[in-house]
């Protein structure tokens, strides 16, 4: 078997300097959506903290929880990690330009408030408070006792 010689030709080496020119120069910019009212929902349990930011129509814009800051355990529920989302939050939708915002807060646990005061500690408007706890209403029939 004979050995290939494989000769590079000047094309195929202007062709690869174009390509690597091409790379460094064209930069895609993501484009930022700016909004200026939006609506906040932070759903509090006792072993969590979850707040996403909405605009108008529903399309969630941004979202935050307790234990993607790095919260672990016990900690998720405390108010302390909840007001550490609402800045986190704030700051992002501050940057996006919103103004006034409307909340819905779910739950009953002991980051409802604290979300609320973390977020708007960045300067935004709120136009309404809903609390949109979920209510029992003695739910279903019981199942019928068992007789032996």
């Amino acid at each position: 078997m004979a050995k290939k010689v494989i000769t590079k030709t000047e094309a195929t080496e202007e062709k690869k300097e174009a390509v690597v020119e091409n790379k460094t120069e064209t930069k895609v910019s993501a484009k930022k959506k700016i909004i200026s009212s939006g609506i906040l929902y932070v759903e509090s349990t006792f072993n969590n903290t979850k707040v996403s930011l909405t605009d108008d129509k529903g399309n969630v814009l941004m979202w935050s929880s307790s234990g993607s800051l790095g919260f672990r355990g016990a900690k998720k529920g405390t108010p302390f990690a909840a007001a550490k989302i609402g800045e986190t939050l704030g700051q992002k939708a501050f940057d996006m330009g919103l103004k006034e915002i409307n909340v819905v807060v779910k739950g009953v646990g002991s980051g409802r408030e604290s979300a609320i005061r973390g977020f708007i500690t960045k300067g935004f408007t709120i136009n309404s408070i809903k609390d949109t706890i979920p209510v029992p209403h003695n739910g279903p029939k019981p199942k019928k006792p068992r007789r032996v």
